[in-house]
């Protein structure tokens, strides 16, 4: 699955939204009760599933367009592209 964002700074804000929510709700709890807890639950969105899925798309993030996958007699590996490659890519990426 791709986890990525269209760049890091949206990734790292929909970071900073799930943390927060998380971090919110269960501070919120002493003083309005455990009700704030059902915020949390919204933190999933923001993350894209979970805070495991959301650190995996920062690394797909931030390496999109450096890497590249080749694949030769089965057996495949990674391979950093070439500065023009990924400048090519970068350009294609941004709207």
């Amino acid at each position: 699955m791709n986890f990525a964002s269209t760049s890091v700074p949206r990734h790292l804000a929909r970071g900073a939204i799930g943390f927060g929510l998380i971090i919110g709700s269960i501070a919120a709890v002493p003083v309005a009760g455990p009700v704030t807890l059902l915020a949390a639950p919204l933190a999933l969105i923001a993350f894209r599933g979970c805070p495991t899925c959301w650190a995996v798309g920062l690394a797909q993030t931030i390496s999109q367009g450096r890497l590249q996958r080749r694949c030769e007699d089965g057996v495949c590996s990674l391979a950093r592209t070439h500065p023009a490659a990924r400048a090519a890519h970068e350009t294609s990426v941004r709207p």
